[in-house]
């Protein structure tokens, strides 16, 4: 199974944050975040993630002083910078601060997701075709197509979705909790029982004419993709 490249968000705005933080991680990165640049440089050295999100206004700090100490300490995250500040000295100022792009806000996240992608593709972590694989499963992220043994799911888009969240958690249990808000977004309604209908949608298409099942049902915890081999 492929694993997403690590992301660190660096934003002040908490509603900013966190719809990144959805967002990318419903993409399958592997997404952190901070609300300020404390300690940002030591953070960066330890963690190593491959790209950083960064707000150039933060409370205390400025973005491109941050960018600019993670270059002069040798640091090569790549470094997307939110801003603003939308005149071209501005922009301007980040990229000779040691930014590798500049996106002024208010901004889409398509547009985000696009740069993003071409930014790691510099790094050699992006990709034109990914793969996740478990059995004889296959998700071709770069086609939203989904096989089993090699013939193709017919899968609607949320199905993907829900069938890319498990296949990137494979072997684990995943709580009700955590795929309502990984897949669509909010938090916990117990009054919504669109999880259950989802996981039954995938079942049929996924097991059904399979004698493995791969879709679990661990009761009175969650649902989880599992390999035989992860018995």
């Amino acid at each position: 199974m492929i694993s997403k490249p690590d992301i660190l968000i660096v934003e002040d705005d908490e509603e900013i944050a966190e719809f990144l933080q959805i967002g990318l991680s419903a993409e399958g990165y592997q997404v952190s975040v901070t609300h300020d640049g404390h300690n940002l440089v030591e953070r960066v050295a330890r963690d190593r993630p491959a790209l950083l999100i960064l707000d150039r206004m933060l409370p205390g700090d400025d973005g491109v002083d941050l960018c600019r100490q993670l270059r002069a300490d040798g640091h090569e995250t790549m470094v997307l910078m939110l801003t603003a500040k939308d005149t071209m000295d501005d922009k301007i100022g980040g990229l000779r601060a040691g930014a590798d792009d500049y996106l002024t806000k208010p901004f889409g996240f398509g547009e985000l997701l696009a740069r993003l992608e071409a930014l790691l593709r510099r790094t050699g972590h992006g990709g034109d075709a990914q793969n996740l694989i478990i059995d004889d499963l296959r998700l071709d992220l770069s086609l939203k197509a989904a096989f089993r043994a090699d013939k193709p799911l017919a899968l609607t888009a949320t199905e993907f979705s829900l069938l890319r969240f498990l296949a990137e958690n494979a072997n684990k249990v995943m709580s009700r909790e955590e795929i309502l808000k990984a897949v669509w977004g909010y938090d916990f309604d117990p009054t919504t029982n669109v999880v259950e209908v989802y996981i039954s949608y995938l079942r049929k298409k996924v097991d059904s004419k399979h004698e493995i099942r791969l879709i679990a049902n661990v009761r009175g915890f969650g649902y989880v993709l599992q390999s035989p081999e992860g018995d």
